[in-house]
């Protein structure tokens, strides 16, 4: 009998060990078990793709890919990207296609949800997405308030792990109308103040800087290109107004911005190198 609960002991003990080396190997894998107070630069990009469509007229993701490739982004925040959404864009799936092109992680949020052409076909879709060369913990698409019968919009969230810093990430295309982004923007505030940490908001905000729905972003984010009122993004063929923007919390350094000059969209894209301050080690996820 005492040998019999010898070996239980032993059984209980290897398998607690075993369960605790199991825990130490996914934090490592998630890369959350770093050392203190080492910085991470990191070059994020936001570009309204037009569904791979170029001021051409023609339908080129390769062309998409080869500008992100290019500029050596990081982390990109995609807007008007299609998912089998019509002949427009080749029925793909454009986020994956640009993924896997890129060797990238990546979250697609579908902003608009339409039953296939043909039963048995895959939904057709709309929206944003989010690509990373680092790992995304975790994601989730916020809709945003609308009026009317207009298009639906979306916050695209997801938090990424670059080298052990846990960024909040931001990906989203506002409405038309001033009212309706008045309340979108309120509503993305309040979503982002929900995590702690540094965070990106990016996206075509379909705003110029001076509007009244940009000043609750400005009273709370900084705007990597404010030192820059003519960063005009939109129209690529003759930019004469700023749209697309990167703001960052205020523990974030920017130390490089650029617009990309280039036709393969009606946007032009915009980057940003910043610095990503690691203040205390990550352990299992925690801080």
């Amino acid at each position: 009998m005492k040998f019999t609960k010898f070996v239980m002991c032993l059984m209980s003990i290897a398998f607690f060990m075993g369960s605790l080396i199991g825990t130490q190997s996914k934090a490592t894998a998630n890369g959350t078990d770093f050392e203190r107070g080492v910085s991470v630069n990191v070059k994020v990009m936001s570009y309204n793709i037009h569904h791979a469509e170029g001021v051409d007229k023609v339908l080129d993701l390769e062309r998409i890919a080869k500008i992100i490739e290019d500029e050596g982004a990081e982390i990109i925040g995609l807007q008007e990207v299609d998912n089998h959404w019509s002949e427009r864009s080749a029925f793909k799936d454009q986020a994956k296609w640009l993924a896997e092109r890129l060797g990238m992680f990546y979250v697609y949020a579908a902003n608009l949800d339409r039953d296939p052409v043909n039963e048995g076909e895959p939904r057709r879709q709309y929206g944003t997405a989010i690509l990373s060369k680092y790992p995304i913990l975790n994601s989730e698409n916020h809709s945003l308030t609308r009026i009317g019968n207009t298009e639906q919009r979306g916050l695209l969230e997801a938090t990424i792990n670059v080298k052990g810093n846990h960024l909040h990430f931001y990906n989203t295309h506002l409405a038309l109308t001033t009212a309706e982004r008045e309340i979108q923007m309120k509503e993305i505030i309040a979503i982002a103040a929900e995590s702690k940490g540094p965070k990106v908001i990016m996206g075509d905000l379909n705003a110029v800087p001076e509007s009244i729905e940009m000043q609750p972003m400005y009273a709370h984010y900084l705007d990597v290109f404010a030192d820059q009122p003519e960063a005009y993004t939109y129209s690529a063929t003759k930019p004469t107004k700023r749209i697309d923007y990167i703001f960052t919390s205020t523990d974030i350094k920017t130390v490089e911005t650029d617009v990309i000059n280039t036709l393969a969209s009606d946007h032009l894209p915009i980057t940003a190198e910043i610095v990503l301050e690691r203040l205390e080690p990550y352990y299992n996820g925690g801080k």
